[in-house]
């Protein structure tokens, strides 16, 4: 039942447009998995999840493009980050995490954790439940991209 709840949140997470654009979003999960070829060679491919288990490294597809009559301005994408998953990483490199729900912002690198006895150490990857995309930039008319992230199933 377990397994079935992180696929059906998973597939839930289409990200959320943060602005007043006529942005479009769709989202998509794949498990990542290393297969081996007949010649050998091990080939990394992605799968649609019927199940997954702790330890299956999952890879997040979010699209974007712009279906309005003008261009986009000033927007940005967030996804929460399923419990049952453990971030990984992004494909860019640009993204801002929350350790806290979605509250406060930053580069991992910039944040820190207060662990209940009063210690802060840095934040990390497995401390992360939300990540979101700025876009500083116009998207013209028509145009789109996608966003990957990467987690493993705790």
């Amino acid at each position: 039942m377990l397994k079935q709840a992180i696929i059906a949140i998973a597939l839930s997470m289409p990200g959320a447009a943060l602005a007043a654009n006529d942005v479009a979003l769709s989202s998509d999960v794949f498990i990542e998995r290393k297969i081996e070829k007949p010649n050998g060679k091990t080939a990394v491919v992605l799968e649609q999840p019927k199940t997954v288990v702790p330890g299956d490294n999952l890879v997040f597809v979010v699209k974007y493009k712009n279906v309005g009559a003008a261009p986009a301005t000033d927007f940005s994408v967030t996804n929460p980050l399923p419990k049952a998953v453990a971030f990984n990483g992004t494909s860019d490199g640009n993204e801002l995490v929350s350790i806290d729900g979605g509250q406060n912002w930053g580069p991992l690198t910039a944040l820190t954790y207060t662990r209940e006895n009063g210690e802060v150490r840095p934040a990390l990857m497995s401390d992360v439940t939300h990540i979101k995309w700025k876009f500083n930039r116009s998207l013209s008319v028509g145009s789109e991209g996608k966003l990957v992230f990467r987690g493993t199933v705790k």
